[in-house]
């Protein structure tokens, strides 16, 4: 696949986790092919919501720089 259509394929995964997200938060059922999601998978429907942010932010170039502290421990 091209870059492009990667992009597209981002952009048209992170739609429907977001409508999925409304439609149960509603109290709705929410069908993403051979699955159905309700009101208990919220946690689940954000996970996917984050992962493809993470996913077109990283083909866009728009990734974040993250900073994080080690703190170095004797075992």
């Amino acid at each position: 696949m091209s870059r492009e259509e990667d992009i597209k394929t981002a952009r048209t995964m992170l739609k429907q986790w977001v409508e999925a997200e409304v439609a149960v938060m509603t109290g709705q059922e929410y069908r993403i092919g051979t699955r159905t999601l309700r009101r208990a998978d919220l946690r689940m429907i954000g996970e996917r919501i984050k992962y493809w942010k993470g996913e077109l932010e990283g083909l866009e170039g728009h990734s974040r720089i993250r900073v994080g502290q080690v703190i170095p421990r004797d075992m």
